[in-house]
């Protein structure tokens, strides 16, 4: 059986994910991201990284896998942090119905 997120209980983990989008991540925040990168669709929403260490986009990876990628025209992201993030409130929304509506918060603006 898998994991379904409860937002109530995993909430918490938003927060943490905000301040540390890329790097090490305690176990309840790695049960959270896992469940979030499965979509039964098979339609997984990507990121794309257009030049290295500099711009990233979004897509989705449809089901059929031979099909190509959709890529949308923006936002063109220059921060990995910010994309991760954006990647991470719209698969929470896919799998809670719940938006979260925060900007990311990373230790610089802390």
């Amino acid at each position: 059986m898998r994991y379904k997120i409860d937002p109530d209980s995993d909430r918490v983990f938003i927060e943490e994910f905000r301040r540390n989008p890329v790097g090490n991540h305690s176990p309840g925040l790695m049960r959270v991201l896992n469940t979030l990168r499965y979509d039964p669709s098979g339609r997984q929403i990507v990121l794309f990284c257009r030049k290295p260490f500099a711009e990233w986009q979004i897509g989705e990876m449809p089901a059929d896998r031979r099909e190509p990628l959709v890529f949308e025209d923006s936002p063109i992201f220059t921060n990995r942090d910010e994309a991760e993030w954006e990647i991470f409130r719209r698969r929470w929304r896919a799998a809670t119905g719940e938006d979260i509506n925060l900007p990311l918060k990373s230790p610089e603006n802390a």
